[in-house]
């Protein structure tokens, strides 16, 4: 029965299909659905790894006992697995091995544009790069029967378009999950350098079969129309180039690594101009050109950033672009993103902000903390680097004599994700800084998914729930203290004593995601009467927060239907004017 399903869904529902045994991965967007909707359905084993190296560590294990394996992650996270992945090239699988990158062109929610399909080629394995909800469901079939037949990993790669827009899928019937022989294989498996050489020979040869596969492959199809212009595209990419010129020849590339020569030089051949279509990277352009095909209009028309669009397409290829594409309207009121109502990070922040302190950062709903009013981070690299990169700061701090001591704040999820090394590193290394762990029971920036201390797994059922006072006292932390960051008074003094105090220093906050874990506190109104409109409490940048009357000096209120009581705004005013309604 045909569905209307997202791109994330299908790739779930067709890894069930396929005879998938077990999945494994780290929550990130675009990617974060597609493990979730496995959970869902209920029939696959699944599971939340720490990151997205274990992850797909595990999902090889998998593999070489013998189930069709899937390990899901955001294309970020594939600079995490890599080390295991460049292994994984060499020693091929057992079973069928899937893994999904979603890459995020237009950056909706990470910190760099990466194209995954430059993995691909470093690897030198195949990927498939789905074009709607359907192909997103037919190349996990296709993937672990390329997996298969080749002996080697394949990368699934999505966009977030493709990962989150919906469509109509059919399904093709399910493949009754089969778990083959667990054997002992020294030489495949052991990548010991004599064993490597001989793999590497076998790598090189397994590429160039893979590309004659392409050849003939219906991942890679031709659609011929109007020969003035031949356009070679993959991926969401094709929805654009299809909307912008209907009737134009298509080479449609599914199969995207490695790229089929002989059919892009027939197709090539039959076209008066050859355009390239692909966001991101020239990946496609380049090896075309390096074949010694004119290319005729390319990333010189197309932007390396930023996502694909029609009327891209159009004025790429010197065609008017549609009416519809209009400016945007001008003078529109800004509404940046922050932290939600009641969040425990905002106290924390706007205590940070206070002392004017250096803050190295790190990834999770806290990377807000950098917006102004409270303009409380100072850097953000990738996950759990705000420690490691804390104590590189401290460390040049000492060697020049400057006092100031940095601050590093980190999420649980992230801390349990990569931050644990760089604060073993501070301990091993006698590093002097000031680390605070936001501990909200949860992964809160991707949706409120479980983690190591939130006592779940992704089935919901109970688990071991990581205390973080005893791991952190465990890497050789001596000073480790809780707090709550809610009480700013509390909080400014932990703060000021680990600035203060000679070597590593942690502060853990306990306070569980007010989001995920639906807390509700009494609300606060605002005393008009006492309100002298200093705006003291706006520096809490709380969205219930508003000004209520005009005039030299508004006075603040309190929206009623937004305000969740943390009381942080009240902590803030110094006239008394704040309290619970």
């Amino acid at each position: 029965m045909k569905k209307i399903i997202s791109g994330n869904e299908a790739i779930a529902l067709s890894f069930e299909d396929s005879g998938g045994v077990f999945a494994s991965g780290y929550p990130g967007t675009p990617s974060t659905e597609t493990l979730e909707e496995v959970a869902r359905l209920g029939n696959v084993y699944c599971e939340w790894a720490p990151n997205e190296k274990v992850g797909l560590e595990s999902a090889i294990g998998a593999s070489l006992a013998g189930g069709r394996s899937l390990a899901t992650m955001k294309h970020v996270g594939v600079n995490v697995a890599a080390d295991a992945l460049m292994t994984l090239t060499y020693t091929g699988v057992n079973a069928g091995l899937i893994l999904m990158a979603a890459d995020d062109p237009g950056m909706h929610s990470s910190q760099n544009e990466q194209d995954s399909r430059n993995y691909a080629k470093f690897a030198k394995i195949p990927m498939l790069d789905p074009a709607d909800s359907q192909e997103a469901y037919d190349f996990v079939r296709a993937g672990f029967e390329i997996s298969e037949q080749f002996d080697t990993p394949v990368m699934l790669r999505t966009t977030t378009r493709i990962s989150h827009a919906k469509g109509i899928v059919e399904p093709k019937g399910k493949i009754e999950p089969k778990v083959g022989a667990w054997e002992k294989n020294v030489p495949k498996y052991v990548m010991l350098p004599n064993f490597g050489k001989i793999k590497h020979v076998t790598v090189e040869e397994r590429l160039l079969k893979l590309q004659e596969f392409a050849e003939t492959s219906p991942l890679n199809r031709v659609e011929m129309g109007d020969t003035d212009l031949g356009i070679v595209t993959s991926g969401i990419s094709y929805q654009h180039v299809k909307e912008a010129f209907p009737a134009a020849s298509i080479l449609k590339l599914g199969l995207v690594h490695p790229l089929p020569e002989k059919k892009i030089r027939e197709f090539a051949g039959k076209v008066k101009r050859l355009m390239v279509v692909e966001e991101m990277d020239a990946i496609f352009e380049e090896q075309i050109r390096a074949m010694g095909i004119p290319v005729h209009i390319g990333k010189d028309r197309i932007s390396l950033c930023g996502e694909v669009s029609a009327d891209i397409v159009r004025a790429a290829a010197g065609a008017p672009i549609t009416a519809a594409a209009t400016a945007p309207v001008e003078n529109l009121p800004q509404r940046p993103p922050t932290f939600c109502p009641g969040c425990a990070h905002r106290g924390l922040y706007s205590i940070l902000s206070k002392l004017k302190v250096y803050v190295s950062g790190d990834i999770g709903c806290y990377t807000l903390g950098a917006l102004p009013p409270l303009s409380a981070m100072h850097t953000c690299i990738c996950m759990g680097a705000s420690i490691s990169a804390a104590h590189g700061m401290a460390k040049v701090n000492e060697i020049a004599g400057r006092a100031e001591k940095p601050v590093a704040v980190i999420g649980d999820s992230t801390f349990f994700h990569s931050g644990i090394t760089g604060l073993l590193s501070m301990a091993y290394n006698n590093g002097s800084a000031l680390v605070i762990i936001m501990d909200n029971r949860t992964t809160g920036m991707t949706g409120g998914q479980e983690n190591p201390g939130s006592g779940q797994i992704l089935q919901g059922e109970p688990a071991k729930q990581v205390n973080m006072v005893d791991l952190v006292k465990v890497l050789g932390i001596d000073n480790v203290v809780e707090i709550n960051s809610y009480n700013l008074e509390e909080t400014e003094a932990a703060i000021r004593k680990g600035l203060e105090t000679p070597g590593p220093y942690v502060l853990v906050d306990r306070n569980p995601c007010i989001l995920r874990y639906r807390v509700k506190k009494p609300l606060y109104a605002v005393d008009q009467d006492k309100c002298t409109g200093c705006r003291a409490c706006l520096k809490a940048s709380c969205v219930a927060l508003g000004l209520t009357s005009s005039g030299e000096k508004p006075k603040v209120g309190i929206d009623p239907n937004i305000c969740n009581g943390c009381g942080v705004c009240a902590q803030l005013c110094k006239f008394d004017a704040m309290s619970e309604a």
